[in-house]
């Protein structure tokens, strides 16, 4: 597609062979990453730095990647993921850690077969007609056409996987594990077969866990109607959502401490359908407070139904087919009717038997959909069914939290985690899909069951020749649950296996906390007997910035690989990397990304005014004892800066990180470190000269292998020119230089930021364009004086000064500005440059509309319905704008004083 960032096998036959930087290579104006980005990555897999050697005795460090469905594209949600993981490889890398980021594509088993599906039937052909084997077939040939798109787009955002490792969650080791792990759990009496209601999806036509159930609230109905008694002598009310279920139903319940219906406990109703007699029953399930207290009992299509029902043996009676149409279990005038259909049937002829109380529309209630294809869910009775009975599972799953084995970050992800646990109920593993690992079952004509690991011969109980395997698979989840250690080998003692499990790190969305990390956390500890990860890394969702979810149908989807195209991988990486805050919406605008890109550019503009005063080679400080005050200030910032990204890093505050490092190359190494030091290169003594570019080569060098994990390609391009080694990528993290943190240096060279900064700002609030000469005296005291007296002609140039006059007595202020920076006062000659009268005025009008401005912004965040609608991001803005309003207020405000 036009405009699309160039997949790997683009990026390694479509561009020219530009050669590899090397310190001698002009700097072109400005950074091109179309230019470097394929070029790199290349090279690097070329090299093998990407690769990891179990048994090399260094300390392992191993990150499996959560594997994206093979049928995918990369869409920012895998970018944010992928990029906050990268960033934690890199890092360890660079810190000598032998390791392993392990990659894969999982076979996911609806979306596979729905998307191979869709294929035949746009060729006219029916899966059912083609049969089982050769679909498969079919769907094992569109992977291997289509399977290889999602990695190559991987490789596009940079991920530094070791790819010769590269796994897919039906590769035949990762079968047999799967195989290997249901046998056990079998004969352990983990998985067994029974028959209960499972949530189906009538459009996939196959059962889904509890987990893979999202509840959307819906405007539907309530409708209240009437069971008249066996008796004749009275009714019974009740309350549905779903008032076609009644066709299913076979019982009446009531608390069994309602006094409001204990006399009916015992009796009987009339289904006014078919005449059948349907007993009251009392029951501690029922919740009185639900419509009239009386419920009807459904036990074939209800989960509290179907235990009350078996509590009092009512019969199941399925009234819906695989398709929600309306069996042949049900009255012949309701047969075939889709179940929208049918709940209005069933509704219009209660009507005209005169038996409906009451109808609420709308009443808006949480109904389940399938988190596939949105479709709603119906718990059905399917036949026999595969369960894995997690009781004994939770326990250690539980204890590795409450014990601190598995670590969460943000640590509020723990309790979420052990709630879910706490309620988790056994889990439906069959699905009625031919995709996917098929259950390891064979049922000989007697009906005995025959698990085994490889395809059996004979039935394990009464040796019948005659077997036909189950014909379900396994939900995807199940293979997916062993994906940490699978990878690694399992189940045969491989090196692989004992040197890099546990593994490190898992890095993963919030809304598959429940899907898959604590399924491989019992799992892991079942069948391999440790946790499967230390530390669990929870980041939230992509919204675009007014908090939403991204949709085609808003317009507002950012497309990663567009976004790659558009302004390079390090854009999109860092633009992602500084909004991951640990909160649950992430909100991304291409604002953000353009906003990184121009981050690529200031680093790359720096590199160009320091390298060509760079001699080649690892820079090296000067003594000490040599350094000037900004110097010192500039090293005591970077170490600063250096601690606080290591801080944050080994706490996965990824985004802190990133504000950290940003804050530092662009606010103090550009804007005031290159700054001041650029008379120095230029124009100093060559004594002096060597000095700067040594300091600045110095502190941009360790610069760029401290945001090399955010941002690998302009540093790689950029710290190539050093001639320091052989590629960033191997290079050491920083190590921390403790004596460099100066607090002299920084309160000192902090009052000049204070000055400098002061003076910017009365020439732009008063619209004084740089050409107009702006004369200053100041009255400086002690320490300050001191540096102003040492700095002068710096400060001048940074303020854009005609004149800077240190003044040791008061003097007259009459015809001036004054300027009160650190407790020293400043004096500007008004004479020539301003208007005080208009100025005033100006500034007045400006203070009355800002006042305006932040009185409706202040009334919107007091308005309680706003602030219950909105979204967080959108507060979070509102809130902002109101801050900078009053800033801005107070800064016009001094303004006015410092008029006189």
């Amino acid at each position: 597609m036009a405009g699309r960032a160039p997949t790997l096998a683009c990026l390694m036959t479509g561009l020219d062979e530009t050669m590899i930087a090397t310190p001698s290579a002009e700097m072109p104006p400005a950074y091109d990453h179309l230019g470097t980005e394929g070029r790199w990555y290349r090279e690097w897999l070329e090299r093998g730095y990407f690769g990891a050697r179990a048994g090399s005795g260094r300390e392992p460090f191993c990150i499996v990647l959560p594997p994206p469905n093979v049928t995918g594209a990369l869409h920012i949600g895998h970018a944010l993921d992928h990029t906050l993981q990268d960033i934690i490889v890199r890092r360890k890398r660079m810190q000598g850690y032998e390791t392993l980021w392990l990659p894969g594509t999982d076979h996911a088993g609806i979306a596979t077969q729905v998307v191979v599906q869709r294929e035949l039937e746009r060729e006219g052909i029916d899966r059912r007609e083609l049969g089982r084997e050769a679909f498969v077939e079919r769907v094992w040939q569109w992977k291997e056409r289509y399977g290889h798109r999602i990695v190559e787009q991987m490789q596009s955002l940079g991920d530094s996987c070791d790819w010769d490792r590269l796994r897919f969650t039906m590769d035949d080791g990762l079968a047999h594990a799967v195989r290997v792990a249901f046998v056990r759990m079998y004969e352990d009496g983990l998985i067994y077969r029974g028959e209960r209601l499972v949530n189906w999806c009538p459009r996939d036509t196959t059962a889904l866990s509890d987990s893979e159930v999202e509840h959307e609230d819906v405007a539907g109905e309530m409708v209240t109607f009437r069971y008249p008694l066996a008796s004749g002598d009275g009714h019974v009310d009740v309350a549905t959502t779903r008032v076609e279920t009644m066709l299913g139903d076979t019982g009446i319940a009531v608390h069994p401490s309602d006094d409001r219906h204990a006399s009916l406990i015992g009796r009987a109703v009339l289904h006014p359908f078919t005449g059948e007699e349907l007993p009251i029953v009392a029951d501690e399930a029922v919740d009185p407070s639900f419509g009239t207290g009386a419920v009807k009992v459904t036990p074939a299509h209800d989960p509290t139904d179907f235990e009350i029902g078996r509590r009092h043996g009512m019969p199941l009676r399925n009234i819906l087919t695989a398709e929600a149409s309306i069996s042949e279990e049900a009255p012949e005038e309701f047969r075939g009717l889709d179940r929208y259909a049918a709940r209005a049937r069933v509704l219009q002829r209660l009507r005209d038997l005169g038996l409906v109380v009451k109808e609420e529309r709308p009443y808006v209630h949480a109904v389940g959909h399938c988190y596939r294809c949105h479709t709603e869910i119906e718990p059905w009775l399917s036949g026999k069914q595969w369960f894995v009975a997690v009781e004994r599972l939770k326990g250690p799953a539980l204890e590795a939290a409450a014990s601190g084995r598995i670590r969460f970050f943000p640590e509020r992800w723990r309790a979420n985690y052990v709630q879910w646990l706490e309620g988790l109920r056994d889990w439906n593993i069959s699905r009625q899909l031919w995709w996917g690992h098929r259950i390891p079952v064979w049922y000989c004509p007697d009906g005995h069951e025959t698990a085994a690991v490889e395809d059996p011969q004979e039935c394990a109980r009464c040796a019948s020749g005659v077997l036909e395997q189950d014909p379900d698979v396994l939900d995807t989840w199940f293979s997916s649950q062993l994906w940490p250690y699978s990878t690694l080998g399992w189940p045969e003692p491989a090196e692989d296996l004992s040197y890099f499990y546990p593994t490190s790190v898992l890095v993963t969305g919030y809304e598959i906390l429940y899907l898959w990390v604590a399924r491989m956390v019992m799992s892991g500890l079942y069948l391999n007997g440790d946790v499967p990860f230390r530390d669990i890394v929870i980041h939230g969702l992509v919204r675009d910035p007014q908090g939403r979810k991204m949709s085609k149908s808003l317009g507002n989807v950012i497309d990663p690989l567009d976004a790659i195209a558009a302004h390079g991988a390090d854009a999109v990486r860092f633009a992602l990397t500084r909004q991951a805050t640990g909160a649950q919406e992430i909100p991304l605008g291409v604002d953000s990304i353009s906003a990184a890109a121009r981050f690529a550019n200031k680093i790359w503009n720096a590199a160009r005014l320091v390298l060509p005063a760079h001699p080649g080679g690892l820079p090296d400080l000067p003594d000490r004892r040599t350094l000037t005050l900004p110097e010192r200030w500039l090293l005591s910032r970077h170490q600063a800066c250096l601690d606080e990204v290591d801080d944050a890093l080994e706490g996965y505050r990824f985004a802190e990180a990133a504000q950290a490092i940003h804050r530092f190359v662009w606010s103090e190494l550009c804007d005031w470190g290159l700054e001041v030091e650029k008379p120095r290169l230029s124009e100093g003594t060559a004594e002096e000269g060597r000095a700067a570019a040594a300091v600045l080569a110095w502190v941009l060098e360790r610069s760029l292998r401290l945001l090399h994990p955010i941002m690998p390609f302009v540093t790689e391009e950029i710290w190539q020119r050093f001639g320091a080694g052989e590629s960033i990528v191997v290079g050491s993290w920083p190590e921390p230089s403790a004596e460099h943190r100066d607090e002299e240096a920084e309160l000192r060279f902090e009052f000049v930021r204070e000055l400098v900064t002061a003076l910017r700002r009365f020439r732009k609030v008063h619209g004084l364009s740089d050409s107009i000469p702006l004369p200053a005296g100041i009255r400086a005291r002690g320490v300050h004086a001191e540096v102003v007296k040492d700095l002068l002609s710096e400060i001048r140039r940074l303020a854009n000064l005609s004149t800077l006059e240190i003044a040791t007595d008061p003097g007259d202020p009459a015809g001036c500005a004054r300027l009160v920076v650190a407790g020293d006062e400043v004096l500007i000659p008004l004479a020539g440059v301003l208007d005080l009268d208009v100025e005033r005025g100006r500034l007045t009008k400006r203070v009355v509309a800002l006042r305006e401005d932040a009185a409706r912004s202040a009334a919107k965040l007091a308005n309680e319905a706003f602030v219950a609608k909105a979204p967080a991001p959108v507060l979070e803005k509102e809130r902002m704008r109101l801050a900078a309003l009053e800033e801005e207020t107070a800064a016009m405000e001094l303004q006015l004083e410092q008029l006189g």
